[in-house]
């Protein structure tokens, strides 16, 4: 099956210069850039999630006055932060919850005679959460010793990974692209050589260097563009198996793959197409302003 535009009988051999080659490195290029992309997508989508999940809530440690229980001590600091503006629940964490927490950390048997603090987990207005400051006043003013946690900590570093992620993908996309460009501007001058009694008969016949170099970028550029295609095909069956064995929240929590991000896919025949396209052409008036010094 032939493009509508390529009707014309092509001036140009085929596999002159290598092109299946050339094909295969610009789809396994593309195979790496659009996986880069989705990564990127989705461990920016993990990282907000997160991010968004901590600044939703907020951890207070009660310490219990003499004579009190830790118990009696959390039931209080939950019944204050309750009533906060800002708080939408405030509930007390119970011994068995707080095991199942530290038990990956400590083991089993170091759970038994380990302290364990009492905590409040608090769920926060998100559209107005009480800070920690209002938190840790209410307590105190109602005779308290209590630590509020309100995670800021933690969601910096989530935000600092989410960019650093971010831009290592960027860096992985735009080494690819620039591996494809150097290996079609290299098969364009190998093309050039290969087919120099075609290039000088069209350059009798009275084609400019301009005409000429439009038949190679119009070449490489449909031939990048089916790779790209083919690249893409592959990544975006990755993405789906992904996207199919993790259910809902896609293969794990960490890099929650998403069925929008097949859209990043579709973009790659077309900037595999521009960049081939644009690489022939900057190959194609290299190669041919050399020549023509030469003479």
């Amino acid at each position: 099956m032939k493009f509508p535009f390529s009707r014309r009988p092509d001036l140009l051999s085929r596999d002159a210069a290598g092109e299946t080659w050339l094909a295969a490195v610009i789809a396994a290029l593309c195979f790496i850039a659009c996986l880069a992309a989705v990564g990127a997508s989705a461990g920016e989508r993990a990282a907000h999630g997160w991010a968004g999940r901590l600044r939703a809530e907020a951890t207070v440690q009660v310490r219990p006055r003499i004579g009190e229980t830790g118990d009696a001590a959390a039931a209080r600091a939950t019944e204050t932060l309750a009533g906060l503006d800002g708080v939408e629940e405030a509930e007390a964490m119970d011994r068995k919850t707080a095991e199942a927490l530290l038990r990956p950390w400590v083991g089993e048997t170091a759970l038994a005679d380990l302290p364990i603090p009492h905590l409040v987990t608090v769920r926060l207005d998100p559209d107005a959460p009480a800070s920690a400051v209002v938190m840790s006043r209410a307590l105190a003013e109602a005779g308290l010793d209590a630590t509020v946690d309100d995670h800021r900590l933690w969601r910096g570093e989530v935000e600092r990974s989410a960019t650093t992620l971010s831009v290592l993908a960027f860096a992985v996309f735009l080494l690819t692209a620039l591996a494809a460009g150097a290996a079609v501007v290299y098969a364009t001058r190998a093309g050039l050589q290969a087919q120099r009694q075609a290039v000088e008969t069209l350059s009798l016949t009275g084609a400019t260097d301009a005409a000429i170099a439009r038949l190679f970028m119009r070449r490489y550029g449909l031939l990048a563009a089916g790779a790209g295609a083919a690249g893409g095909l592959a990544a975006a069956l990755v993405v789906a198996l992904l996207r199919g064995i993790g259910g809902e929240g896609g293969l794990t929590a960490a890099l929650p793959v998403a069925w929008s991000d097949l859209l990043l896919i579709l973009l790659c025949p077309m900037l595999a197409g521009a960049t081939a396209a644009g690489a022939a052409w900057i190959g194609s008036f290299t190669t041919l302003g050399a020549r023509r010094s030469d003479r």
